[in-house]
């Protein structure tokens, strides 16, 4: 007696599901393809052309509606970040070295929200999305680099507020043009030498078991726990890197503003005080954000073992979004200067 011709169906549908296995998919043990689940278990090391990154474990079918308030927020950091820059930019009286600091926060803002945030947006739309190893690197250096930059940058706007406060005659002296560039290409060298150590600690290492990153980005310890050999190195390294410069940031924009503190509430007038501290309430604001952020996610990544997986993915990428999101508004709302300037401008634009 003939088989039924529609028989050949799921022989069919497990050839094509084989092919994306072995030619379209080579290096990705466990995919999900609707209904059938494809295993590999001859991976090794030789394999690796791409990592999966599969986007928030354990909220995969609500992923479509966590696109919208970061899509929203991503709009926002793009046009308020925008319009900071353009506003300094746009206005000679602008160009003092705080709005400078400013448009330079601005600028790395611009370029660290959208190092992550389209492809998690796409991870939320369509499901896992591939990654090719040297993507993965390269999104991994330019995540960590802009974000030990904007720490840097931070700094430097301690270090502007605490010249002009305590050493207002030394400040057209100290914080030239000239000292400005230098700061912008040493923040720049820093990132770049903390971060190539890790980028190369990570070539170093063996992926022979799985190449599935739980995240919505590829980061330096979540590609190195997928190896077989020891991470250790990279995990001290990271710490230490860590340390020794964002907790040295925080450390020195600490003792600046204790020392600005010192200084203000010595100011013979109330109205002295006041306007002191008007130039310095936008920058605690914004270093209050992103540090609080920062060592929250830190420190739950490395100690929180109780932590939600799914909890603890969203803080990485709110401290990566939220800072660039809210720096513009901060700043908007806190500096005259800013807020009328974007009137202007918008005005203009009508």
């Amino acid at each position: 007696m003939t088989a039924p011709t529609h028989s050949k169906g799921p022989t069919l549908i497990l050839s094509m599901v084989e092919f994306v296995k072995t030619v379209v998919y080579p290096a990705v043990d466990d995919v999900d393809f609707g209904y059938f689940s494809v295993t590999t278990s001859n991976y090794t090391s030789s394999h690796l052309t791409a990592f999966l990154l599969t986007g928030v474990p354990g909220l995969e079918d609500f992923q479509i509606w966590l696109s919208i308030p970061f899509s929203f927020m991503y709009l926002l950091a793009l046009i308020g970040n925008g319009l900071v820059m353009a506003v300094v930019a746009w206005d000679r009286n602008l160009h003092e070295p705080m709005y400078l600091f400013l448009a330079m926060l601005a600028l790395n803002d611009v370029l660290l929200c959208t190092v992550t945030v389209p492809k998690m947006l796409l991870i939320f739309w369509q499901g896992p999305s591939l990654s090719t190893f040297p993507a993965c690197l390269t999104q991994m250096f330019f995540v960590h680099a802009l974000f030990l930059s904007e720490s840097a940058v931070l700094l430097a706007m301690a270090f502007d507020r605490y010249v002009a406060i305590c050493a207002p005659l030394r400040y057209a002296t100290l914080l030239t043009g000239s000292l400005i560039s230098k700061v912008a290409l040493t923040l720049v060298a820093r990132s770049v030498a903390v971060v190539t150590p890790g980028v190369l600690l990570i070539l170093r290492l063996h992926f022979c078991q799985s190449n599935i990153i739980r995240h919505t980005y590829c980061e330096n310890m979540g590609i190195a726990k997928l190896a077989c050999n020891s991470i250790k190195l990279n995990s001290v390294y990271g710490l230490t890197a860590a340390l020794l410069t964002t907790g040295l940031d925080f450390v020195f924009i600490a003792l600046s503003y204790w020392v600005i503190l010192r200084t203000v509430f010595q100011l013979p007038s109330r109205e002295a005080r006041t306007k002191a501290f008007g130039t310095c309430g936008a920058h605690i604001c914004v270093i209050l954000i992103f540090y609080t952020l920062a060592f929250f996610s830190f420190f739950t990544h490395r100690f929180g073992n109780r932590v939600p997986r799914h909890a603890l993915i969203l803080l990485a990428n709110l401290y990566l979004l939220v800072p660039p999101t809210m720096n513009p508004i901060v700043y908007g709302v806190k500096t005259k200067e800013i807020r009328m300037q974007m009137r202007g401008l918008c005005k203009q634009l009508k």
